[in-house]
């Protein structure tokens, strides 16, 4: 009967080390942005309208949370409808042949701080990006428990295929290389 009892203490203990939450990004309150320079004096920004998000925690401070997010290209938008053709054109995105955006990593915290790691993809091409990240919390609303980030990196566009790259009278870009991504982040705890 002990060994039993021992079994059944370890099958819950394990079962609790292991117990996985679910949430979903909450796209009524979720902004994906990106920022990049314009004619080097100014910026553009833009988002994405269209997109799902998950994230699989083991712990209640998400630290090792896995992050899956997939943005649709076709809802591309800098509140300019030409642009907006531009960016799904294949001079950027190649909205046609590479229709959506993916991010597959690990929430992560070091020294006190968040980190987002893992593997960005645009046409077709993936790398590893670190985002950093600041956790608002959660709380419980009533009607279920909410959690809050930011997050906030830079990516080289061209190492991407998004080459358009067009220079002005003075050898400067029209549009920078390097693109700022700020991403505020709203998640609804899955129903167990």
């Amino acid at each position: 009967m002990k060994k039993m009892n021992t079994l059944f203490a370890l099958l819950f203990v394990s079962a609790g080390v292991f117990a996985q939450t679910m949430w979903n990004v909450d796209k009524n309150h979720t902004n994906i942005q990106f920022n990049v320079s314009h004619m080097v004096v100014s910026e553009v920004n833009g988002s994405f309208t269209d997109f799902t998000g998950a994230v699989k925690s083991k712990s209640d401070d998400f630290n090792g949370a896995d992050v899956e997010f997939t943005a649709k290209v076709a809802s591309i938008s800098t509140n300019n409808e030409k642009r907006d053709g531009h960016l799904k054109s294949d001079d950027f995105f190649n909205a046609e042949k590479f229709p959506e955006v993916k991010f597959k990593g690990t929430l992560v915290k070091e020294n006190g701080k968040y980190l987002l790691k893992g593997n960005l993809t645009l046409r077709d091409v993936t790398k590893p990006v670190t985002f950093d990240v600041t956790y608002g919390g959660t709380v419980d609303t009533g009607n279920g428990v909410k959690a809050g980030f930011k997050l906030n990196g830079k990516i080289n566009r061209l190492e991407y295929g998004l080459k358009w790259s067009n220079k002005l009278a003075n050898g400067e870009m029209v549009v920078g290389d390097q693109v700022e991504i700020v991403c505020k982040i709203e998640l609804n705890k899955a129903a167990a």
